[in-house]
């Protein structure tokens, strides 16, 4: 389901921090930790490399994997009871995946890349284990995604991107 990363694109965590801070979106990600936090979380997240339309999320799964975006854009899909489709994007500097990844439910939308896309993933077992190693670093995560999450709610039109 995922690409690869190919062997001579090297991943460092100091440009998804580069990307938040660029953000200056309300859709931002954006957890208050140090350059150290930074580099202890990042040994908990996946590097990622998607090709433009790969699918990352699909409606109806139920796996919980959260998607930190460094670079690129994503598109969330979602087909109502009447067939219709609703969009969001997400940039660089923001995440997807937080609604099921807190929810424990199936995901309610399709999330694909707009454009090729550098990102981060966190399962839930790895946040489980960070949790239990670096819990300071968790809850601000934790925090940080749920702000994301409540912005997103009260955006009618990012309301789609909680997947």
């Amino acid at each position: 389901m995922h690409a690869p990363l190919p062997a001579n694109e090297a991943f460092g965590i100091q440009a998804l921090v580069k990307a938040t801070a660029a953000n200056a979106s309300s859709d931002v990600f954006k957890p208050q930790l140090n350059s150290s936090q930074w580099e202890l979380f990042g040994t908990y997240l996946q590097p990622l490399a998607a090709r433009q339309g790969q699918v990352l999320i699909q409606q109806g799964a139920s796996d919980r994997t959260v998607y930190f975006v460094e670079a690129g854009q994503l598109t969330v899909h979602y087909e109502d009871d009447k067939g219709r489709i609703r969009l969001a994007t997400v940039e660089a500097g923001s995440a997807v995946g937080e609604g099921a990844f807190f929810s424990r439910q199936p995901r309610n939308a399709t999330v694909q890349a707009g454009t090729g896309c550098r990102l981060w993933t966190l399962t839930p077992l790895r946040f489980g284990e960070l949790s239990n190693r670096q819990p300071q670093i968790a809850l601000e995560v934790s925090l940080a995604l749920g702000s994301l999450v409540s912005r997103r709610l009260a955006n009618r039109p990012k309301r789609i991107a909680v997947t």
